[in-house]
């Protein structure tokens, strides 16, 4: 059975925030390093460059126990309009990320498919309900 990568990402954090227990929840979130990725594709390439970003992001979430998320999505009225939603453990998984195979493959790849990239680095409001979040996609998605 093939799971969903945002499943993966639910079952991964969710075991994370189970292991630590509520008291060292806060201070994990704390070291998180969050971000949405605004990305504008060449109409022309969207099909070529959503295929890459699937491979990718599934890989990332999978093979890397730092990354918590990279869950890709793109706007209804406006498929060439990406959002990614980035969630590393820290910035030293970030920066591992970087350099992965399948990351690097993904980066050249798409390089002349992008036609804007603006990165915005984000800040959890209320990390401590994050366990509380993906458990709760956990028992809806079974």
């Amino acid at each position: 059975m093939r799971h969903s990568p945002i499943l993966l990402t639910a079952l991964l954090v969710f075991n994370a925030c189970q292991q630590q227990g509520p008291e060292n929840m806060a201070a994990e979130t704390d070291a998180l390093m969050i971000r949405i990725a605004e990305i504008e594709i060449h109409p022309e390439h969207i099909t070529a460059y959503l295929a890459i970003l699937k491979e990718e992001s599934a890989a990332s979430v999978q093979l890397e126990p730092g990354v918590i998320s990279i869950y890709p999505m793109f706007q209804k009225e406006q498929p060439n309009q990406i959002r990614i939603l980035e969630i590393y453990r820290d910035r030293m998984a970030y920066e591992a990320h970087l350099q992965t195979p399948h990351f690097i493959a993904y980066k050249t790849s798409t390089l002349e498919m992008v036609q804007t990239l603006n990165l915005v680095e984000m800040e959890a409001i209320d990390p401590e309900s994050m366990g509380a979040l993906f458990k709760k996609l956990d028992l809806e998605l079974k």
